[in-house]
């Protein structure tokens, strides 16, 4: 049997804020926006080639926006990744070396973090 991982809720202060930010300036691809009511609101925000879905908005977890850490996107040249996301205004760190991997990393306006890997070529 196989088991997928779809959808992650990502904790967030402002919707709207957040959308934009994921959209605009990472370049999620905007899936869904549906406000069921005032009290429940589902986003759904997917990277572009990924299976995997982030879920913001209102209602969704209990959790305090920017409680989520170490949220990781695999790309092929985590060097290009970074030059996109700085260009696109991303506070974005430099590419870090690992044996793991080559990485960067980045903060969401609500401090959510990520870490953009480049999968080493043994693997």
């Amino acid at each position: 049997m196989d088991w997928k991982l779809e959808l992650v809720s990502v904790p967030v202060a402002d919707v709207d804020r957040a959308k934009a930010f994921y959209t605009d300036k990472i370049g999620f691809v905007a899936d869904h926006d549906h406000k069921i009511s005032d009290e429940l609101r589902f986003v759904q925000l997917t990277p572009p080639g990924s299976a995997c879905s982030i879920a913001i908005g209102t209602g969704l977890t209990q959790a305090e926006p920017g409680s989520v850490q170490g949220l990781q996107i695999v790309v092929a040249d985590v060097a290009a990744a970074r030059d996109e996301l700085a260009g696109r205004g991303v506070e974005v760190s430099e590419v870090q070396e690992f044996p793991w991997g080559r990485f960067v990393f980045f903060a969401d306006p609500d401090g959510n973090s990520w870490a953009v890997q480049q999968l080493p070529a043994w693997s």
